[in-house]
C-alpha cells in the first residue's frame, strides 16, 4: 500500500491523533472514506464513458492500457515470443545484407 510499512503507519496514526484528537478521528475516518469512494466511482464512470463511446471492440479495454510503458512493454514482449529459438543477434544479423556493417555512430560512444 504506497510503500508503506506497519512501522510507518503506526506513526502516521499516532500523529492524526496527537493533531487532530480522538474525537474528531472517526468523523476525519469516514470523510477520507467518502472522498475514496467518489473518487473510485468517478474513474469507473469515466471508464464506462470511454468504452461506450469507442464502441464494442474496445469493450474490454483498461485505463492502464493507456499508459504508454505498458503499451511498449507489451509490443517489445511480443516481438520477443515472435521467434523464441533464435537469438536477437542472430535475427540482427539476419535484417542486414550478407556483406552489410551495422550503423556506428562515432558520437554516440
Amino acid at each position: 500500500m504506497f510503500g508503506i510499512g506497519l512501522p510507518e503507519l503506526m506513526v502516521i496514526m499516532l500523529v492524526a491523533v496527537v493533531v487532530f484528537g480522538p474525537e474528531r478521528l472517526p468523523d476525519l475516518a469516514r470523510q477520507a472514506g467518502r472522498f475514496v469512494r467518489q473518487v473510485r466511482n468517478l474513474a469507473q464512470s469515466a471508464q464506462n464513458q470511454l468504452r461506450e463511446e469507442l464502441g464494442p471492440e474496445y469493450a474490454d479495454l483498461k485505463l492502464t492500457d493507456l499508459d504508454p510503458r505498458v503499451a511498449i512493454r507489451r509490443h517489445i514482449l511480443e516481438a520477443l515470443d515472435e521467434e523464441p529459438d533464435r537469438p536477437s543477434a542472430e535475427r540482427a544479423r539476419d535484417a542486414l545484407g550478407p556483406e552489410e556493417r551495422p550503423p556506428y555512430d562515432v558520437e554516440a560512444t
